[in-house]
């Protein structure tokens, strides 16, 4: 069992990892809090439910009444309507302030029913029970959300959970594109913060059939570290906690346009941190590993281009609708080094050559 502690300006709360502790939930919930709840909702996916749903259920205390929302799984799921339809159910069923939201799932279930919570009464708490490795990212840091058509992650709020509850067995069941999907944020931890932690994801993960066990958790736990690390010196994003969006800038971009789900995420943020590598050595006239990333990223089964059917123009066009932009200047995270990253504006030009060469395979 490995505990870390997440302290942010608004609250403190653990993150807890190990084997079956999705069995017995309740013991994680902090007090008071687990004294005044007066009922549960717990919100997962039509692919979750079956595998977990009830044994969730049977580590709850009897004198919680608990109810269940299961939504389609997969990123349409992020949406106003399934987000409006959660809060009609939880008004129906007479949730109140005390009530506690239960996330079950991957990142997708996570920044949804986290809105929910963050926004039902004005807000009331939260756990996250994270299914996928992806969501070791998501699931700390207060990050909550919903997709709007025009971009991902554009309606939200900031809203931490009362407790992290992650249980590295139920990591068995992930399909290989969910491994890779979480994998990449690992890598992305190590790129900005710890290189370190890069050498030691090199040295012990060349196959995803062997994260189990021990080193399930110390994967776990290493890579939150790096996220809890920044998001205690930044809990709104006003500053460093930008950093965390390394590949993000056009792996969102890639995403939206090649229509949500029809990559992963991690998928997407791979292709990215790529991208935003080579952008780099062109930016700070540097040389970096580029090659030996992507080699390792290929060997692990990713695709490191930009997929052939996107348009650079668009995809810059995109670019300009991220959050980091001001005024339509691109903003993105580079590196000057392993392990150490900033956020900078960038010229559209090197960008769409950039784009063009990644596309062709160059």
């Amino acid at each position: 069992m490995e505990q870390l502690h997440i302290n942010t300006s608004s609250k403190q709360y653990s993150v807890w990892i190990g084997e079956d502790i999705r069995f017995k939930v309740s013991d994680y919930i902090p007090n008071p809090l687990k004294q005044n709840v007066s009922s549960v909702l717990i919100i997962t996916d039509d692919k979750v439910a079956p595998l977990y749903l009830r044994d969730v259920k049977s580590g709850l205390s009897d004198r919680f009444e608990i109810f269940e929302y299961i939504v389609p799984a997969g990123e349409q799921s992020k949406s106003f309507q399934q987000y409006y339809d959660i809060q009609s159910y939880a008004l129906e069923k007479g949730l109140d302030r005390h009530s506690l939201v239960i996330a079950l799932g991957g990142g997708v279930i996570g920044d949804l029913a986290g809105f929910v919570a963050a926004t039902y009464m004005r807000g009331i708490p939260f756990i996250q029970v994270p299914t996928t490795l992806l969501a070791h990212d998501s699931s700390v840091g207060g990050k909550v959300g919903i997709n709007h058509p025009l971009g991902k992650n554009m309606i939200g709020s900031f809203h931490q959970p009362e407790a992290v509850v992650y249980d590295p067995r139920v990591l068995q069941s992930l399909p290989l594109h969910e491994w890779r999907s979480g994998f990449a944020e690992a890598i992305k931890h190590s790129l900005i913060w710890d290189a370190q932690l890069y050498l030691w994801l090199q040295d012990h993960i060349d196959d995803f059939s062997n994260i189990k066990g021990e080193l399930a958790e110390q994967l776990l736990l290493r890579s939150i570290a790096v996220k809890a690390a920044v998001v205690s010196e930044d809990e709104k994003e006003n500053g460093i906690r930008a950093i965390l969006n390394f590949g993000h800038t056009l792996g969102h971009a890639i995403e939206k346009e090649l229509g949500y789900g029809k990559m992963t995420h991690g998928e997407a943020v791979a292709v990215g941190m790529i991208f935003a590598m080579r952008l780099s050595e062109h930016y700070f006239k540097i040389s970096l590993p580029v090659y030996e990333v992507k080699a390792w990223l290929t060997k692990l089964g990713y695709k490191t281009d930009v997929p052939a059917e996107l348009d650079p123009n668009q995809l810059v066009h995109t670019m300009k609708k991220d959050k980091k932009a001001q005024k339509g200047v691109i903003r993105m995270v580079l590196m000057k080094e392993l392990g150490r990253v900033e956020v900078v504006s960038v010229d559209e030009e090197p960008i769409k050559e950039l784009l063009l060469k990644s596309i062709k395979g160059e």
